[in-house]
């Protein structure tokens, strides 16, 4: 599998080189220090994984990612690295795949080259960030009494029924802590917003483009959302769910 680095810092392309090259399905196929090679290498290799600084000299690696989000027939794996943590969540809003902080950690590498390898072993198209890029860009309006808020659908991962509050709350990109939609807004009205949601038990409706596993009867989710750990899959769901999946 071939793999692109981007960075303008010549110590930190070799740093990474000798990281990968204890991962022996890896090909460096190319580096790159500004934007405009980076962006024709990615054209001429298709890298399945690309590792992508955010400063560069002639552009930012988000800039970069956007360009490619609009490419459809380049899906690589972009993880987005940084020497600062203020650009990880612009990174995920952004549809990066995967994020590591500078100087890279192997313990941390690892942990991405796993979700990378699992990605590839499921025979994805492109990772579940970039696949919910792809779809209907309707937005969904979130509400607090008087107060709304607008968020794609793609940013967003799971609904769970709040009987607190007796509404149904949201968890996306743009905010981690859940959001409450209307009281009046039902089950089949979410469902109903795009076809990328999917019920798994009474109380939780997932985006299913986020869907990494399910083990032990709990859904394991891609990053941003992979610290979620309490959606279980109710069994009246389980086969729905899995022929779901078999369509994909």
């Amino acid at each position: 599998m071939n793999a692109i680095i981007i960075d303008d810092e010549p110590v930190a392309i070799e740093a990474l080189r000798q990281k990968l090259a204890h991962y022996p399905e890896i090909t460096v196929a190319a580096t790159a220090s500004n934007g405009i090679e980076g962006l024709e290498a990615i054209i001429h290799h298709k890298p399945d994984i690309l590792f992508l600084d955010v400063m560069l000299p002639d552009t930012t690696g988000i800039k970069i990612l956007n360009t490619l989000n609009e490419m459809p027939e380049i899906p690589s794996y972009v993880v987005i690295y940084t020497a600062h943590n203020d650009y990880i969540l612009p990174a995920f809003r952004n549809h990066a795949c995967d994020c590591l902080l500078k100087p890279i950690d192997d313990k941390e590498l690892e942990i991405v080259m796993a979700r990378f390898n699992e990605y590839m072993g499921n025979g994805l198209d492109r990772c579940p960030a970039r696949r919910a890029k792809s779809s209907s860009d309707k937005f969904i309006f979130y509400t607090n009494t008087e107060d709304f808020r607008i968020v794609p659908i793609q940013d967003i991962c799971t609904f769970k029924y709040s009987p607190e509050n007796r509404c149904w709350m949201a968890i996306a990109t743009t905010s981690y802590k859940p959001m409450p939609l209307k009281r009046t807004v039902s089950k089949d009205a979410i469902l109903g917003i795009n076809d990328s949601f999917v019920q798994v038990s009474k109380r939780h409706i997932i985006n299913i483009n986020y869907l990494l596993e399910v083990k032990d009867g709990l859904c394991r989710f891609y990053p941003p959302f992979d610290k979620i750990d309490d959606v279980k899959v109710g069994r009246m769901f389980r086969r729905k769910l899995i022929n779901r999946c078999c369509n994909l």
